[in-house]
Formats: C-alpha cells, structure tokens, sequence
C-alpha cells in the first residue's frame, strides 16, 4: 500500500517532490495550508502515514517555528532529504519568452531568481505557492503568463520549461525531515543520526558540560540550535542534530546527557539524508 503523508502548500511544490524522493513516485500527499496542520493531521495515525516538512535552507537557515511544532506534535522523525532546489521559468505550450508579459511565484522564488528575472521587463506578481502559480498559468491557458517552479510541477500540469534553472545561487539546498507519528514505534535499521532537544539549568559552563560529553562519546555534532523557552526570561533550550557510528554509542551518550540536563527530548534515530536532485 502506498504511504499518504501531510504537506505544506499544493500538489507540485518541493514538499512533494522531497517525499517522492523518500518514499517513491506513488506516495500520497494530503496537501494543507500551513506547517501546524501538517502536523496535526500528520501525526494522527488514523488520518494519515506521516508528514513531510522543511526544517532548514542552507541560505536562508533555520526554519524556527517548525522546531518547536515537532516538539509537540505526535510525531517522530524517521529520515530526512536534502534537495537541492531547482527554479525553473514555465508556461504553457506554445508560449514563447517574448510573449510573456508576466511572472507569478512565491515571492522567496522570486528573490531567487531576481537576477534572471530583472534582464526583462515583465510585471512581477506574488502568491502563495509556487506550485500554485503554475497550476493557475495552467488552469486559465494564459499564453502571456509564466510561473517559476519545480520540474515536477511542470509535469503535472503540463507546462513547458522555457528555462531552466534560473536560479541566482546554484547551491540551494532545502532540508526535510520525513516523519510518521510516533505510536507507529518504527526503529531505523543502520540508524546514524539523531535530532534532539535538551534545556539546561543555565549554571556556569553546564551547556560547555553537556557538549564535552558528547565529543567524548565519539559522537559529531552536526548542528546545535538555541531557542527561546517560552514562558522564561531570556533562557533557552537547544536542538541538536548528532551523527554516530552505532546505536549503543549513541545511546550511551544520550544517558550521559540526562544527567546534565534538565529535560531531555528524542525526535528520532534515523539515516543520513543525501542531496538529490528537485
């Protein structure tokens, strides 16, 4: 049976092509307005098999709010995608470029591709989703008209790539954590890495404590996110992403850290993601 999993935007965006890359090209979406309700619906079992959902961007950084909704959601991470982010110019067959008169597109998408975009003088229009525009350019046949989006999106709704990848900065990797909710109990065979979330009791040198700890334990850590705690004064948790060699390893660590800390959160033991293609 094909997986069914909770999006942020439409049918073509990115959301979807990251979860096609991790669960195959059948996989269902259930596309939803905003992060919050991805993970709602995406952590309740009997609504769906998961969620999908961006957590960073190795330009613009860290996806904040995000953190703090898996932190109280129903769900667990399973894995994650690295895609590498592909804008691309697309209209409808037959459309040449000198008949386009506009562009539409998520306005990030559009300061993505401004240095593209300013070589014409076409009427820049913002929406809510790239892979809205594109379905919209392809719903009312406009032939003066063109939406930046993914590839995939020009699939879908049948429109033709004028140019690909305009694109400003080349290296433009979006990261997703794949997530299922978390009475589905799946353990990651070969799991290597691990999100967390701790807070400590703010003592002298106690956050310098906890890392050494994690050094010594032979574990990388590949990044370290503070957070405001709500409700506190100018005090703060930190999510980290830890890289390890075997399961007990990590395990021993993570015993070591309890003992530093006041609180200590497991999003999940997964697999390394690596960069394809959107």
């Amino acid at each position: 049976m094909n997986k069914k999993v909770t999006i942020q935007g439409y049918e073509g965006s990115f959301h979807q092509v990251a979860a096609m890359h991790f669960f195959g090209k059948n996989v269902q979406v259930i596309t939803c307005d905003t992060f919050r309700e991805v993970v709602k619906i995406g952590g309740d079992v009997k609504l769906s098999d998961g969620a999908v959902m961006a957590i960073e961007n190795s330009i613009a950084g860290s996806i904040l709010p995000n953190y703090n909704l898996i932190q109280k959601s129903n769900l667990q991470v399973i894995g994650e995608v690295y895609l590498s982010i592909s804008q691309n110019l697309l209209a409808n067959p037959g459309v040449k470029l000198e008949d386009i008169k506009e562009v539409h597109s998520h306005p990030m998408a559009i300061l993505q591709c401004l240095d593209y975009l300013e070589k014409y003088n076409w009427k820049l229009v913002e929406s809510e989703d790239t892979a809205l525009s594109a379905k919209i350019v392809h719903q009312y046949k406009s032939k003066h008209t063109a939406a930046i989006a993914s590839k995939f999106a020009a699939q879908l709704y049948d429109l033709n790539i004028l140019t690909p990848d305009v694109h400003t900065l080349k290296n433009n990797i979006t990261r997703f954590l794949i997530m299922e909710p978390k009475v589905s109990k799946t353990v990651i065979e070969n799991a290597d890495k691990a999100s967390v979330y701790f807070q400590t009791d703010h003592s002298r040198g106690i956050l310098s404590k906890v890392l050494a700890k994690i050094a010594q334990g032979k574990v990388n850590l590949s990044k370290l996110q503070s957070m405001p705690i709500p409700g506190s004064t100018f005090k703060y948790g930190f999510y980290a992403d830890l890289e390890f060699d075997n399961k007990k390893q990590m395990e021993k660590v993570l015993e070591e850290m309890k003992t530093l800390t006041n609180s200590l959160k497991i999003f999940g033991l997964f697999k390394k993601g690596k960069v394809v293609k959107g």
